[in-house]
């Protein structure tokens, strides 16, 4: 019933900015938090950014500063903008929403639903 599609992925050179769209269809309710994972090549997926059910973000010590999470709840919309970007933001970004309580928001086993992905490439 609900699904995600990530957009907004591509090659820009060190130091430019790249905006990522997640949208959620068939998504009617309020009480919800999202997030943004990545996972380079041969690497682990690692927390990039959360926006809770309140609009209170986090977000992972490596892109403080650089990126910034919203949501825009007309459009049913996450948005990752991210600046400044360094070669070692390579990787596949994936966008996932929960509905689960209790649970902490850098964890991917506090979300329910994860989008296909979209590869974002960095070169020097």
């Amino acid at each position: 019933q609900v699904h995600l599609v990530e957009s907004g992925g591509g090659l820009v050179q060190a130091g430019g900015s790249l905006r990522l769209s997640c949208a959620a269809s068939g998504r009617t309710f309020s009480w919800y938090h999202d997030g943004w994972f990545r996972q380079a090549a041969g690497k682990e997926r690692e927390f990039v950014a959360a926006i809770g059910w309140n609009g209170i973000t986090f977000y992972a010590d490596s892109v403080k500063g650089r990126f910034t999470i919203s949501r825009d709840n007309a459009k049913n919309t996450v948005i990752l903008q991210m600046n400044s970007l360094r070669p070692e933001d390579t990787a596949v970004y994936y966008c996932a929403t929960g509905w689960k309580t209790g649970g902490v928001y850098k964890d991917p086993l506090n979300y329910d639903l994860w989008g296909q992905g979209t590869q974002v490439a960095v070169s020097s």
